[in-house]
């Protein structure tokens, strides 16, 4: 059985091992794969019969170049660089790997908005530059320090990685509220359930969690922004597409939006155009949330085990 990889680089560096995938068959890895070139896409997965993907996009056409393709396995939850319907037409199960960094995506999404609150790394380099033992005082601060316990925590979608923000939230005193298309008991036990409208008006940290569907899209735009607070903090570590980037800009520019912590954008990488870029007090880390080594060993585990299961007759994870 012949396996190609098509994108291997971001998932695995070379801190991770490829030799489980390398026993179940003839396996291939390319680091990086040109996403525009169709012609390339199909010579490099040639005969195979399985093919790995994370953002080298798989489309009709590159399918019906391809006739030996029997199994598309994604390294991600998302799976829109997939034509699943083309797929499904061919009986071939796209499959993906959920859940894989609930526990590190809620982690940093706190961490964005620690950095907000307290701006660590600044505060550091000003001491490493001598600042501290230049001081005439025996402590200062570059910029306001927030305390988060008391105030309001909105969380719009929330699924496993919403949830557990909220459970992080909770935990350092916040007032936890969320609007969840299905409200569930382990929701409720952290967060009130409210709709959008109220939980725009009442909280000073909005942190986004929710799916990239087309009423979600541009969720974050100049209405919903005048609905805020003003000096309201908005996170992101989801779906870049949930903001209009220039509305959110010129919130930030003007001050009714305090700051706001981003990990994702609209297009990635980031174009230098980008609004977001020279707006004021927002912070960008290049989509990281999920990076954590232990969530890309579990992205590798649970490819296996899609690999494993199909070869069984009994495929898991099939999103088509």
């Amino acid at each position: 059985m012949k396996i190609v990889v098509l994108d291997a680089y971001v998932i695995n560096p070379g801190d991770l091992s490829w030799e489980p995938l390398r026993q179940m068959g003839e396996l291939t890895v390319y680091d990086r794969t040109p996403v525009e070139d169709e012609r390339e896409i199909c010579r490099r997965i040639g005969e195979a019969e399985v093919v790995i993907t994370n953002k080298t996009p798989v489309t009709r056409s590159v399918l019906n170049a391809c006739p030996n393709i029997r199994l598309i396995t994604l390294l991600s939850t998302g799976y829109n660089v997939v034509d699943v319907q083309a797929a499904r037409e061919r009986d071939i199960p796209v499959c993906n790997v959920p859940g894989y960094g609930t526990a590190a995506v809620g982690q940093f999404a706190i961490a964005l908005l620690l950095e907000i609150c307290h701006h660590v790394g600044q505060h550091s380099e000003s001491v490493h530059a001598g600042h501290w033992s230049s001081s005439t005082d025996w402590c200062y601060w570059d910029t306001p320090q927030i305390e988060l316990a008391g105030k309001t925590m909105g969380i719009i979608g929330f699924g496993r990685i919403g949830r557990t923000t909220g459970a992080i939230a909770a935990a350092m005193g916040m007032r936890v509220i969320a609007t969840g298309s299905r409200p569930t008991p382990e929701g409720k036990q952290i967060a009130r359930y409210v709709d959008l409208d109220t939980l725009l008006a009442q909280s000073d940290v909005i942190s986004l969690h929710c799916p990239l569907f087309p009423e979600t899209r541009g969720i974050i735009n100049r209405d919903t922004i005048a609905r805020m607070k003003d000096g309201v903090i908005l996170i992101n570590n989801s779906r870049g597409p949930l903001i209009v980037e220039q509305d959110l800009a010129d919130a930030l520019n003007c001050g009714k939006v305090a700051a706001a912590g981003l990990d994702v954008v609209s297009t990635e990488p980031i174009r230098p155009e980008n609004p977001l870029l020279t707006a004021k007090n927002c912070l960008i880390t290049p989509h990281i949330s999920w990076a954590a080594q232990e969530s890309r060993q579990r992205i590798l585990d649970t490819t296996r085990e899609n690999l494993c299961a199909w070869l069984s007759g009994h495929p898991i994870h099939v999103v088509n």
